[in-house]
């Protein structure tokens, strides 16, 4: 296949970037931050997550940044709402976009949300029936879809059937999740394979983490078999807890350079993510996650 004249960039580093960082991030500072992604196009951002304080202490000002936000048009703000609590506390907040989240692997969901893939899926039903009846659309995750730091190498199989059963829900998209970063192309040329043969490559996304070095490169596989929606998250936000010390979610910028040399369209601007890029890392107190970021750097 050729690769898709237009790429929509999805941007996680709000959230998901964020979560897991020690430094607690200021409400401002994570405002300022989705003004400047907003600032340079972005049009699809996940901007905080409806979790338990207890769990996620760096998402216990959800409602607080999507107020701020508010005034913000013409993007669409996700959040993360594991279990019907979340989502209604999010829609109160002005949430008209929430992210579930899945695996596809057995061991991670026991440990992750502490219950199996069938039984997360059935918690679902609570969230999607309330959706679709309140009309907010809903965006399905899937992690684990290469390998699992607990079970190893995944059959495509079966993130193919966990996608597929989280269409028939009623998600409007599917974001794969390689979550520890240890696939290569020819593993995603298998996964979206398989995928691909139980939902359309229309309607899923691919989320790389760069814990390997491997994430461009998996990320031009799937765009050279057709996949049109990229996750990633400025700075390259966001390590993996599962390697330590190693890098997590692959940077916009990193991404956004390539699809330009590729002649891609993002309507994105590359110097804005940088300058969010650094906006994001001066304040964390290091540098970006990033080679774009680094090797672009301005006025420093």
């Amino acid at each position: 296949m050729t690769a898709p004249s237009q790429i929509r960039l999805y941007e996680v580093g709000p959230r998901d970037g964020l979560q897991n960082e020690e430094k607690l991030v200021p409400t401002e500072v994570k405002i300022r931050l989705i003004e400047r992604l907003v600032a340079a196009g972005l049009r699809k951002i996940e901007a905080t997550s409806f979790v338990s304080p207890k769990w996620v202490p760096q998402m216990a000002d959800n409602a607080q940044v999507m107020a701020g936000i508010s005034n913000l048009s013409g993007v669409d703000f996700s959040v993360l709402t594991p279990n019907l609590t979340g989502y209604e506390a999010a829609v109160s907040a002005g949430a008209k976009e929430v992210a579930i989240f899945g695996a596809a692997s057995e061991s991670f969901s026991q440990k992750n949300i502490n219950c199996s893939i069938s039984e997360s899926l059935e918690r679902f039903e609570a969230v999607m029936d309330r959706a679709k009846a309140e009309n907010i659309a809903v965006r399905g995750y899937v992690s684990c879809v290469v390998a699992c730091p607990y079970e190893g190498a995944i059959d495509p199989q079966i993130v193919a059937d966990v996608a597929a059963k989280m269409i028939h829900m009623g998600c409007y998209e599917i974001s794969l999740g390689d979550t520890i970063g240890a696939g290569t192309p020819k593993d995603i040329r298998q996964l979206l394979t398989a995928a691909g043969a139980r939902v359309p490559l229309s309607k899923l996304a691919l989320h790389c983490h760069d814990t390997y070095g491997q994430a461009l490169a998996n990320i031009l596989a799937g765009i050279e078999m057709g996949i049109s929606v990229i996750d990633s998250a400025v700075g390259g936000l966001g390590g993996c807890p599962y390697a330590s010390g190693a890098s997590g979610n692959v940077a916009t910028e990193d991404v956004l350079y390539m699809l330009n040399g590729m002649g891609i369209k993002t309507g994105v601007d590359l110097d804005k993510i940088i300058e969010a890029a650094w906006y994001i890392s001066d304040f964390l107190g290091r540098v970006p996650a990033s080679k774009v970021a680094v090797a672009l750097q301005k006025n420093r």
